[in-house]
């Protein structure tokens, strides 16, 4: 049921462990906060972290009015759906490919969206049967790219990068995550993973680095309390810098949704 969305952007990653659910939460509630109507899926079929990552209490279900859809589950403002919230959080889904891809296409599908500005959709890690599932059934206006400076990380993206590429659709550009590490004692700034790695795969792949974002345990410590930085501390430097992902972000999107052609004048 998606006719009521109107724009859908994909948050991905080619490897898990960068961060990825939480640029997602984070991104989506700051689109909410520059004033969009936002819903979140969890097309993370085997390792679904949203519900832990919104404060959604173990055990909560979606209601169905119909026996047919699910009603979105509200979380801090935004409309979201999980895997997580139709199995216990100890279920392991131990699904091939085409079973876990029918579960995403009738989340998408068959999930009650209301009026959204935009559905962010958290992806699993890699470039498998998933993703080729979402391009497939759904318009994806655009792709973020998750990874850290780390070399075997950016490789990673540079293949998620080629994948959206060749589905035909657009990266809006690449969020990097533990950029650096900020020493909570001196101040002293290292740079543990390398450093200016995520601006050069933007650099080669024409699109942008949309933020970076430091190694800061609060950053953890908010997501594992159901708290995320965006609505925990909406004034923190963490806060500001998903602030300036989203703006992008919608600037990229209205750039896409901008198919007005050149204005033609007959003297």
């Amino acid at each position: 049921m998606l006719a009521q969305v109107k724009q859908i952007i994909a948050v991905a990653s080619g490897k898990g462990g960068v961060g990825k659910s939480t640029t997602a939460v984070n991104l989506a509630l700051a689109l909410q906060a520059e004033g969009k109507k936002v819903g979140l899926l969890d097309a993370d079929i085997y390792g679904p972290s949203i519900a832990m990552m919104l404060g959604v209490a173990e055990g909560t279900r979606p209601a169905s009015a119909d026996g047919k859809s699910f009603t979105p589950i509200m979380a801090h403002g935004l409309e979201t759906m999980s895997m997580a919230y139709l199995v216990s959080d100890k279920t392991p889904m131990a699904w091939r490919g085409p079973m876990a891809s029918g579960a995403l296409q009738q989340l998408l599908e068959q999930t009650h969206w209301g009026e959204l500005d935009v559905l962010v959709v958290d992806m699993p890690p890699g470039t498998g049967d998933i993703q080729l599932t979402l391009a497939q059934k759904a318009a994806v206006a655009g792709a973020v790219i998750v990874t850290t400076p780390q070399d075997i990380a950016l490789l990673d993206a540079q293949k998620g990068i080629e994948m959206f590429t060749k589905v035909k659709i657009p990266v809006l550009g690449i969020v990097e995550n533990m950029a650096v590490h900020l020493c909570s004692n001196c101040g002293h700034e290292d740079h543990i993973f390398g450093s200016g790695g995520g601006e050069k795969v933007a650099a080669d792949y024409s699109t942008q680095l949309l933020g970076s974002m430091p190694l800061d345990r609060s950053i953890r410590e908010r997501g594992d309390s159901g708290m995320p930085s965006v609505v925990a501390e909406p004034e923190s430097d963490i806060a500001l810098r998903y602030g300036a992902v989203a703006r992008q972000v919608i600037e990229q999107l209205a750039a896409l949704d901008d198919n007005s052609g050149p204005e033609i004048v007959f003297d």
